[in-house]
């Protein structure tokens, strides 16, 4: 899948709820989630996380932006070599 997409854990950081929460959601019909067609895992669309945030998220452009960005930041992952 593309980087249009995000995790349930980076999709739950975004909108500040738990990942159980976004189950129930998607259980419930309330905001559905996509299924990677490999796993099976729940994705969510970057747009969708938007549009749920421009009508009840925060009003500001630039703050949502903000929390997308952080979300999509990559981790470093730093390995120790022995001489």
């Amino acid at each position: 899948m593309s980087n249009n997409y995000l995790s349930i854990k980076q999709a739950a950081e975004i909108l500040g709820v738990s990942t159980l929460t976004l189950r129930n959601w998607d259980k419930n019909g309330k905001f559905p989630a996509i299924r990677h067609p490999i796993n099976n895992y729940r994705v969510y669309k970057i747009d969708d996380l938007k549009n749920l945030m421009e009508n009840f998220g925060p009003k500001n452009q630039k703050q949502q932006d903000t929390i997308i960005s952080k979300a999509q930041a990559k981790k470093l992952i730093v390995t120790h070599l022995k001489d």
